[in-house]
This record gives structure tokens, C-alpha cells and sequence, in this order.
């Protein structure tokens, strides 16, 4: 299986990889289909592990392989974690600040971002959109980084951090449709706002792997940008909207752990 994904070229690998992440992001859209609600326990747990997957591959699949191959170029390894990681929080930090979204549960006059006119719906998918752009920026630039042929960057370790992204995906997914859905939104269309939220994934993921072909001296950086930018959407959007209900914070919490395991022990194997 592996030696028929090398036949084709990082950026083609990529892409794959991230139709594949935005097709989880559809699959957890159509539960629209079946149901108008999710029990808020699970929904939660769901977003819990989808945040434990993430803590894992920012760390596993992107900030300890970027340190390793900073070592290996020459470079600094601890200023170079230190700039890429925290260049992927600054820029996401400016990218909530002005892009206008909408986090799943809040009432429209709380949207963040810059003040529009524009419909809940498209508010909600914006912010899941947000969540979308390092995790298909990451998967681009772990199958770019195989092919600067260094021993910290595989692509068991690429195809472990798209399978992990997958996961998480699928919650967030629901999270747009489900609440369209009860605000009285057709099945059809509640759907389709759901599964855009996905869309930026491939972009991104084509970006980030044809970035470090051209640039491999900024690989080590755009390893450590990446996980910089999906700790900051973990600590700033999943774990809280995941902890919003006090009653069942502990089953979040482990739901939490079992995403990080579940990542972790991904990474390890195929890594």
C-alpha cells in the first residue's frame, strides 16, 4: 500500500489525503440526514478526542519531527521550534481576529472577527473553516517533508497524521449541520454548509506540500508553524466549546485522552 502511494508525487499525495480528510468532514455533515440532535454528552466527547487527536499530531507528527530536521539542516533546533510554533499561533490569532465566524452554540451576536451582515449559517461554517486551514496545512506539509528525504519524515508518518486529522474531522462536521438543522434548515442544504466547512482542506493541503518542495530550507519551520496553529485552535476553540457543559466534564476529559492515545499510537506504528 505504501509503495503504491510513493509512485506519485508529494503534492498528488496531499491532495489525496485531504479529499479524504474533507470526505470525513461530509460523512459527520450527513448525520443531518438521520437526526436533528446528537446527545450533548457525545457531541462533546466527540469534540474532546477530536481534540486530543490534534495535541498529538502537533506534537508527534509536526513539532518533534521539524525539531529533528532542524538539527539534521544545521539550524537551530530550539529557535526554530520556537519561531514556527509560534508563527503558526500568531497567524492564527490574526486570522480569528478578522475573519468573521461564528462558534457552534453561541448566539450570533457573538461572533468574533469583524462585524458583517452576514447570515448564522455562513458564520458557522467560517469558524469551523478556521479549524480546517492548519489541519490541511499540516497533512500538505508532512507529504511534502518525505520528500526531502530525511529519516525524521515518513510517510507512514504522513499517512498516520491524515487518517488522525480524518477522525477529528467528523465531529466538527455535525457540528455545523446538526445545529442548521434544528434552527430549521433543510436536510439538503444543512448538509452542504456542513461539508463546505471541509473544503479549504485540500487547498491548503496542496499549498503547504508544493511550499516545502520549493522551500526545504523552511521545512523545519513549516512543521513547527503547523503545530503552533492546531494548538491554538485546540486551546482557543475545541476544548472549551468540548467543556461548555460542566455535568459531564470528566467523560470529556478522557474522550480527550483517548484522541491523544489514539493519534499517538498511530504515529508510532506507521511512523
Amino acid at each position: 500500500m505504501i509503495d503504491f502511494i510513493q509512485q506519485y508525487s508529494p503534492v498528488t499525495q496531499a491532495l489525496a489525503a485531504t479529499l479524504f480528510t474533507w470526505g470525513v468532514t461530509a460523512a459527520g455533515a450527513a448525520l443531518v440526514f438521520f437526526t436533528k440532535k446528537v446527545n450533548p454528552k457525545f457531541m462533546d466527547s466527540m469534540l474532546g478526542f477530536a481534540a486530543g487527536v490534534m495535541i498529538a499530531a502537533s506534537f508527534w507528527s509536526l513539532l518533534a519531527p521539524g525539531i529533528e530536521m532542524a538539527e539534521q539542516m544545521g539550524h537551530i533546533p530550539w529557535l526554530t521550534a520556537v519561531v514556527g510554533f509560534m508563527g503558526g499561533g500568531i497567524f492564527m490569532r490574526l486570522t480569528d481576529f478578522f475573519l468573521p465566524h461564528l462558534h457552534p452554540g453561541l448566539k450570533i451576536e457573538q461572533s468574533e472577527g469583524i462585524k458583517t451582515s452576514w447570515q448564522r449559517s455562513t458564520l458557522l461554517v467560517l469558524a469551523i473553516t478556521l479549524h480546517n486551514i492548519p489541519e490541511g496545512l499540516a497533512v500538505g506539509v508532512a507529504f511534502g517533508a518525505v520528500a526531502a528525504n530525511l529519516p525524521s519524515a515518513t510517510i507512514g508518518g504522513a499517512i498516520a497524521l491524515a487518517i488522525g486529522i480524518g477522525l477529528q474531522n467528523f465531529p466538527e462536521g455535525a457540528a455545523v449541520s446538526l445545529p442548521l438543522r434544528r434552527e430549521g434548515m433543510g436536510r439538503t442544504r444543512a448538509f452542504l454548509m456542513g461539508q463546505a466547512s471541509g473544503m479549504v482542506e485540500p487547498v491548503a493541503g496542496v499549498i503547504g506540500a508544493a511550499f516545502v518542495l520549493y522551500m526545504q530550507d523552511l521545512l523545519p519551520y513549516a512543521l513547527c508553524f503547523a503545530a503552533g496553529a492546531m494548538i491554538f485552535v485546540v486551546v482557543e476553540e475545541l476544548i472549551p466549546e468540548s467543556q461548555r457543559t460542566q455535568a459531564h466534564i470528566d467523560t470529556v476529559t478522557m474522550a480527550t485522552m483517548l484522541g491523544f492515545t489514539v493519534m499517538m499510537s498511530l504515529d508510532v506504528a506507521l511512523g
